[in-house]
């Protein structure tokens, strides 16, 4: 069925990125998009073309790929305190667990192993690796599992149109509360080998 948005070389490589681990691997292997030119929400068609992503255009490619592979295109948006930046992640489900693929330029909030029983699980792994330039850490909430194809009508798989009515969208589906305004008060920032960690970087702008 999904072979019928792609081209031939879209599905060769799709055939090719036939587990999770080799979709991050790809993933990986592509600069990241510094959006020099005014902000994009690329199709994974596009992702493929200028070989380069940012964290939602990785998750929505990821998807894509898991979807041609028989799996749902899932995606689960982590929300930030106001003044970070949110992180969209592709989910997957292997041996019972969920685990997830990422786009990034940082060395952390990066691939997850199919090991977490619930999505919230998921979620807080990500949890002690999202913290600002202070230290402050700054999750806040993570999305329900939201299913790409409830935008097809947008030909996400393969527009060449800048698809921002899917993370507009996904900021708004309902979002599930980490922690207690008594948690957020008592949080410990994070250490200064740990700050210094957060500050490498893959790609060079």
């Amino acid at each position: 069925m999904t072979n019928l948005f792609y081209n031939q070389a879209e599905i060769k490589l799709f055939k090719k990125l036939n587990s999770p681990k080799k979709i991050q691997d790809y993933l990986n292997s592509l600069k990241i998009n510094f959006e020099k030119n005014g902000e994009t929400c690329m199709s994974p068609r596009f992702v493929i073309k200028t070989k380069t992503a940012h964290c939602m255009e990785g998750a929505m490619f990821a998807a894509a790929v898991l979807e041609f592979a028989g799996a749902r295109p899932l995606v689960l948006d982590l929300r930030s305190a106001f003044h970070d930046f949110d992180h969209v992640i592709a989910v997957f489900k292997q041996f019972g667990c969920f685990g997830a693929i990422s786009k990034t330029n940082h060395a952390v909030l990066r691939y997850r192993e199919p090991v977490y029983k619930t999505i919230r699980e998921l979620a807080l792994s990500f949890f002690h690796e999202y913290f600002d330039d202070q230290g402050k850490k700054t999750l806040r909430e993570y999305s329900k599992l939201f299913d790409l194809s409830y935008f097809n009508k947008l030909n996400w798989r393969t527009s060449s149109a800048k698809l921002f009515e899917i993370p507009e969208h996904l900021d708004e589906i309902k979002h599930y509360k980490i922690l207690s305004k008594k948690q957020i008060r008592n949080l410990r920032k994070a250490d200064k080998v740990e700050i210094e960690t957060g500050k490498l970087v893959e790609w060079k702008r």
